[in-house]
């Protein structure tokens, strides 16, 4: 789906906000690519029979067009019948080929700078920037440099309504200036659960404590040593990837290869900092090696999450931070010490919301979780592009539904509404952007994780968001959904 960047000017007052609706609207009549071939493949073998002679030829070719006006119309789940066969198809071919189960080879080592992750996140490679000491993380296959930021930031529901509205259009403009620059390729904030491993508490009582040996002092001790690490806290990365394929002449003059791109990518660093800055968060400097190695690990292992944090210097090699296992099923993925399943937001809120909307989904107690939104910040030509693209399929859509005496519905209306909108913002200067929310949640169980799953759908719902459970590519979701690579599902 699309949305905007904008800059208001702060006021004493919340302003509400409203998300485009998510595209629903077909190549022709409603049909998709898909439901068209599918329909023609039909029509086409009844027409040839009538023609051929009908009577029995109709009869002998039933299977074939009433197969594909079944595939074509019946739903399931939400979606035709025939939109599922790519998912479905890809799946057994997965499956046959034994490709939904890693197992590490602890024995094989790997190659020097890759990154010990499953699947295709196998073609991963690490470089080190030797001016900034980031961890840059390189796609050769996708042609991307991705590097990670961690930003601490105070709690927006506790501010007054006019510090969240001056936040909200702070962090607009860093937005618009994602999609300014037109070497991104994508914008990743990833807000986490984390079990707290009372490192905070020890320090502070190491500090301000008097160990004295008394009863107080030591029963003091032994408190936090236990409450420490059952609580949780939250932190949020924002991950910027570079596009080396529109970036190529930039590269080139800054000496090419992958020291050209890290040379440009320093430079959209500098600038998302002082951006960040500018909206009141604080980053914490660039992540290393070794901490993108513990974000890596934790994912998989949530069990070890607080022991990596309390002992600083274990866990800390991106060659050791992947899974030992993985096991994929359609609807969920086993890993190290927890199940994991990935929603999606397939629907943002339809009517006028205000900011921090998704508070009972961030801050839901009790379940492990991780929030990724996915920004894809589009050029303002190619933005300009597609919205013209999308006003000319819908007045012929709608010609052509006039011609055949069909009713047009309020939802087609409110789409077009939306491509008018977005119009309308690009020309008053504003970003535009393809947003693509996702949640994964992780239990130690199965039953664990289908509560857990049941809270967070029961908090979409609160928050006016509609969320549906990915299936046949759980795998995949999760390197998206968990881990702040920038990956796409």
């Amino acid at each position: 789906m699309a949305t905007k960047t904008e800059s208001r000017a702060p006021g004493a007052e919340l302003t509400p906000v409203k998300f485009s609706r998510l595209t629903r609207r077909g190549v022709l009549l409603g049909l998709s690519v898909s439901q068209l071939v599918t329909l023609g493949i039909g029509g086409l073998t009844l027409l040839g029979a009538f023609y051929a002679g009908a009577g029995m030829l109709l009869i002998y070719s039933a299977p074939i067009w009433a197969l594909c006006a079944a595939l074509t119309w019946i739903p399931v789940a939400g979606r035709p019948v025939v939109e599922w066969l790519p998912v479905a198809c890809w799946w057994l071919w997965r499956t046959t080929g034994g490709q939904l189960l890693y197992r590490r080879r602890i024995v094989t080592p790997r190659p020097v700078g890759t990154l010990a992750l499953p699947g295709d996140m196998t073609r991963l490679r690490e470089y080190t920037d030797p001016e900034t000491g980031a961890c840059m993380i390189h796609d050769p296959h996708q042609a991307t440099l991705t590097v990670i930021v961690e930003v601490q930031h105070p709690a927006f529901i506790l501010l007054d309504p006019g510090e969240q509205e001056r936040r909200v259009a702070s962090w607009g403009r860093v937005l618009a200036t994602v999609c300014r620059s037109g070497r991104l390729a994508t914008l990743q904030v990833l807000e986490r659960t984390l079990p707290d491993s009372g490192t905070g508490l020890a320090e502070w009582w190491a500090e301000h404590g008097s160990p004295d040996g008394s009863w107080a002092a030591t029963t003091y001790a032994e408190l936090i040593e236990r409450a420490g690490p059952a609580g949780e806290r939250h932190a949020s990365t924002i991950s910027l990837s570079l596009d080396m394929k529109t970036s190529g002449r930039q590269i080139r003059t800054a000496g090419g290869g992958i020291r050209g791109a890290a040379a440009v990518l320093r430079q959209e660093m500098s600038t998302l900092v002082a951006a960040l800055r500018s909206a009141d968060l604080a980053p914490s400097g660039w992540l290393d090696s070794g901490q993108v190695a513990v974000i890596l690990r934790s994912a998989y292992d949530p069990a070890v999450a607080s022991a990596l944090e309390r002992h600083g210097k274990i866990g800390r090699e991106l060659a050791t931070a992947g899974p030992v296992a993985v096991t994929e099923t359609w609807g969920a993925l086993r890993t190290d010490s927890a199940h994991h399943a990935v929603l999606w937001i397939s629907e943002w809120p339809r009517s006028l919301v205000y900011p921090g909307f998704l508070a009972p989904v961030l801050l839901s107690t009790g379940i492990q979780r991780s929030v990724s939104l996915i920004y894809t910040p589009l050029r303002s030509d190619q933005a300009a592009r597609d919205i013209r693209r999308k006003k000319v399929e819908y007045i012929s859509d709608a010609a052509q539904r006039a011609r055949l005496g069909q009713i047009e519905d309020a939802s087609q209306s409110a789409e077009f509404q939306d491509v008018l909108q977005q119009e309308a913002d690009l020309t008053a200067g504003h970003g535009v952007l393809r947003l693509t929310g996702l949640v994964s949640v992780s239990a130690p169980t199965l039953d664990e994780l289908e509560a857990a799953v049941a809270a967070i759908t029961q908090a979409a719902i609160q928050a006016s968001c509609e969320t549906r459970r990915l299936v046949g590519q759980q795998a995949a979701s999760f390197t998206a959904a968990a881990l702040p690579l920038c990956r796409h599902v």
